[in-house]
């Protein structure tokens, strides 16, 4: 009980007991800046950076390692990384069958990545 007395936050001043969330979500004891002040081009360039941009892919090639025209969907083996890209037959805009020589970009889905833009090469 004389802990938890000689703890208490009772007759401090408010800015003592104040805490500030800063722009990354962090506390802080530190108010953050009004409005009103000036901000350098450097601070608008480190904040336009830090943003998160869409990544975009390069073209890819691989061959058709497996097709199922009756379901509609098949897998890809890339060149570069040799992994198993899937694709959906939506995406197709000429037929393939296995071991045809394709390019592609790769998309990210919720369950792993995807082949679009598919065209057969050579």
């Amino acid at each position: 009980m004389l802990d938890r007395k000689s703890n208490n936050d009772k007759g401090k001043p408010l800015e003592e007991m104040l805490a500030f969330v800063d722009e990354n979500g962090n506390l802080s004891s530190v108010p953050p800046r009004q409005g009103n002040e000036d901000v350098t081009m450097q601070e608008l360039t480190a904040v336009a950076k830090s943003r998160h941009r869409p990544v975009v892919e390069a073209t890819r090639t691989g061959f058709v390692s497996y097709f199922n025209q009756a379901k509609g969907f098949g897998f890809i083996t890339d060149d570069n990384a040799r992994e198993n890209v899937f694709f959906h037959a939506n995406q197709l805009t000429e037929l393939l069958k296995e071991k045809d020589r394709v390019s592609f970009t790769r998309e990210k889905t919720p369950r792993g990545f995807s082949a679009v833009d598919l065209k057969r090469i050579g």
